[in-house]
């Protein structure tokens, strides 16, 4: 319930916010979901294409999370495994795609692992904060991407400065039949893989002893290493772990998103909004699927709000943000609802005591 009521109060205080401003919240909401499910398939096919990313790096917050430390660098995680996924399919222009396309996907998997097993070892061994280190390496590989781009890639693969050739048949992720089906959208293989890990990830962390070490040392490390367990090596695998899942989130949007790579500003979005997506469906895999499509609702209905209701889309990001706001005062619900559960079995044991006592006196006068 506490999910639920998240979003509700978030839509709540989105509308509050519209009014204040001048805003109608009817029409507003009403042209969100009016962009997103009275189109067409073509829309609901772009639902899918942001929810693929948006999965794996709230799965990979969700790994780093269980093991009892938060992993910020989701964005830089994924900007390897975009850069490493493209990179690799316009290097082999000529291969199949039988070959091009596992080992441009592998790539981008070991390069988000290998960019989050450096916090991960620092953190087991240096006892540093793995917030600060991801937040520094955020940057650290925002301007690296950069230089490889522009100084490193060969000029054979890149289209113009900053941005690269797209990659051809034998290594996208994109697929005629998907494309056709949702008249003309990029949805792509990415969504199926995404659902693959939600079930590989929950069957990890439930069912193996890895994940149980995991799931311990985020519980208690003292008491993990204690009954046996090496803390350490458990922090260095959830961290490579979630490194490896934030970097198909990267391979999903280059060779299914995009198909190609160029420079980027900033860190990657999905990055944090996976990290809000994990929190809002409370690290388990259907509450992530769900929290993903509806970030992907949020997102793509945005867009229409100020064509149809004048409804700017920074009050999308309020919504958003109201939502990511309730999920983190949960504590606050849970108190609530505790409260009101509380309050209400109070009632019910003294209509319980006084319905006993009159038994009772019934009985004695009786007597």
């Amino acid at each position: 319930m506490v999910p639920v009521l998240s979003v509700i109060m978030g839509f709540i205080l989105g509308a509050i916010i519209m009014l204040i401003f001048g805003y109608s919240p009817i029409q507003g909401y009403s042209a969100m979901f009016t962009t997103v499910f009275g189109q067409g398939p073509k829309n609901i096919g772009e639902i899918f294409v942001t929810a693929g990313p948006l999965i794996f790096t709230a799965l990979g917050f969700s790994v780093a999370n269980s093991a009892g430390f938060f992993n910020i660098g989701l964005s830089g995680q994924a900007l390897c495994g975009w850069v490493a996924s493209i990179w690799v399919a316009l290097s082999m222009p000529d291969a199949s795609r039988a070959i091009v396309l596992p080992l441009a996907v592998i790539a981008g998997a070991l390069a988000g692992a290998v960019a989050a097993a450096i916090p991960g070892f620092l953190r087991a061994y240096f006892g540093t904060s793995e917030v600060i280190v991801t937040i520094m390496m955020n940057y650290v590989l925002l301007y690296a991407s950069t230089h490889i781009v522009n100084n490193v890639m060969s000029p054979d693969v890149m289209s113009n400065k900053g941005v690269t050739k797209m990659v051809g048949a034998n290594g996208t992720l994109r697929s005629a039949f998907l494309t056709e089906m949702t008249n003309g959208s990029r949805m792509n293989l990415g969504i199926f893989l995404a659902l693959i890990f939600l079930v590989l990830v929950w069957f990890l962390m439930k069912k193996t002893t890895a994940g149980y070490e995991i799931r311990s040392v985020g519980l208690n490390p003292f008491a993990s290493e204690y009954a046996g367990m090496s803390s350490k090596r458990t922090i260095i695998l959830s961290m490579i772990i979630s490194g490896t899942l934030a970097g198909l989130g990267g391979v999903v949007q280059g060779l299914g998103t995009f198909q190609n790579f160029f420079v980027q500003g900033s860190s990657l979005s999905i990055g944090f909004d996976g990290m809000a997506v994990s929190l809002l469906g409370a690290g388990s895999s259907a509450g992530i699927l769900l929290a993903a499509v509806l970030f992907s609702v949020l997102k793509l209905g945005g867009q229409g709000m100020p064509l149809r209701a004048g409804v700017p889309t920074e009050l999308v990001d309020v919504v958003i943000a109201s939502i990511i706001f309730f999920v983190g005062i949960s504590y606050l619900i849970r108190f609530l609802m505790a409260k009101t559960s509380g309050s209400k079995k109070e009632v019910a044991v003294v209509q319980e005591i006084e319905a006993s006592s009159n038994d009772n006196s019934q009985e004695g006068g009786k007597i």
